[in-house]
């Protein structure tokens, strides 16, 4: 195989609500954390031990409103996309890297029930939305469902 590979799949819980940023042309960018865990048994003293890592994730123009919208802090939701590391300056000048995972599709795992949440679309296990879907399509579909 000659060529590269950048996929990542995420199964995990928000940390946070979406936080959302808004740009000149009516483009947006929504960033919120994901944890994932790891549970295995220390074999010597037999206790469990849960790993917690967090996630950076990015989610870009209609998808990001969407994820808006209907996750909350809690949710269960699937991730797919790509690795991203930015790097930026401090305020002290010293060079700083942050990774992030830019979401390519999502679905939402957690129930109506689960999640507390009530509004009647969020139901259980919803379709991927793929953010390279074209703005018109996304216009004629303007049924306030995510899927």
């Amino acid at each position: 195989m000659s060529g590269t590979l950048n996929k990542v799949m995420l199964i995990g819980h928000l940390g946070d609500e979406v936080k959302m940023h808004y740009f000149d042309g009516g483009n947006c960018i929504g960033r919120f954390p994901l944890a994932t865990n790891e549970t295995y048994t220390n074999k010597q003293t037999n206790e469990r031990i849960t790993n917690t890592e967090w996630h950076n994730i990015v989610v870009r123009n209609k998808a990001a409103e969407i994820c808006e919208k209907y996750l909350t802090k809690g949710d269960k939701v699937y991730i797919e996309g790509r690795i991203k590391t930015r790097k930026w300056q401090d305020d002290s000048g010293n060079d700083r890297y942050s990774t992030e995972i830019h979401c390519t599709d999502f679905t939402f795992l957690s129930t109506k029930s689960e999640s507390g949440n009530n509004q009647s679309t969020n139901q259980g296990s919803q379709k991927p939305v793929d953010q390279n879907h074209s703005s018109n399509q996304m216009e004629e579909d303007n049924d306030d469902l995510p899927f």
